[in-house]
């Protein structure tokens, strides 16, 4: 969801409800309820693909698995590539070899230092080259950056893919508490505070704290944006759930 229609979304919830709408132009009046509409969001949403073009080969996920950093997603048909590496492979150590034959002929003075040196350099270069191929492998295995939720997957076993998104993936710990709040309440909302959340498809209230304060009010609206982190390790909370949050301090 985007910011625009996150706000608008959270708007419209707090102001329909009533919680901390008012006439301007009647006096203020003691409150009496602190709660005010939020919505519970992954912390971070990410998609995930390949920088090069190439047949799947496997996917080993599928929408709604719990993934961890590292894990293997998918890989591409690499026969080719894993050739190549195996050939260079060959090359770097037959020109180990060559050096190690060469210096026994240098000690022997049989052959000059730079003869040796431009051997030394052939090595070199062929390792460097192996390097690069093996880091050509790696791009066909796309692995999780994240620990989080697969929410989609886009291409199958056997699509061709050209450089693009594979699968999208959720982080769900922490959950963003995302709110807005009337300007009157400015000031008093601070970072490191803690309130009780309560998600609409669990009664149990949960312990929220304050990570991010707007430092610009809404001029048009009169309202700041607030955001609260709540932990959820086990993923038992799912997200783009509403909620309500008690603000008494």
């Amino acid at each position: 969801m985007s910011k625009n229609k996150t706000l608008l979304a959270l708007a419209l919830a707090l102001f329909a409800g009533g919680t901390l709408a008012a006439d301007p132009l009647q006096p203020a009046r003691p409150r009496t309820n602190p709660e005010v509409s939020c919505l519970i969001q992954p912390s971070l949403e990410i998609n995930v693909g390949t920088p090069v073009d190439g047949v799947i080969e496997a996917v080993s996920v599928d929408r709604g698995d719990i993934v961890s950093p590292g894990q293997l997603l998918a890989r591409l048909n690499a026969g080719v590539e894993a050739a190549s590496v195996d050939t260079q492979a060959a090359k770097a150590e037959f020109g180990a070899r060559k050096r190690q034959r060469n210096e026994e002929l240098q000690r022997k003075q049989l052959i000059s230092t730079q003869e040796l040196d431009e051997l030394a350099t052939d090595q070199q270069m062929a390792e460097l080259e192996l390097r690069e191929r093996r880091e050509r492998l790696k791009l066909r295995a796309i692995h999780s950056p994240i620990r989080g939720v697969i929410v989609d997957v886009y291409r199958q076993r056997g699509d061709l893919v050209k450089q693009e998104k594979i699968f999208r993936i959720a982080q769900l710990d922490p959950l963003y508490v995302e709110t807005i709040l009337p300007s009157r309440m400015f000031g008093k909302v601070r970072a490191g505070q803690v309130y009780d959340v309560t998600p609409e498809l669990t009664p149990t209230p949960q312990k929220a704290k304050v990570s991010q304060v707007d430092r610009v009010i809404d001029a048009a609206s009169g309202t700041f944006r607030v955001r609260l982190l709540l932990a959820n390790p086990r993923f038992d909370l799912p997200s783009g759930q509403r909620c309500a949050i008690n603000f008494q301090l």
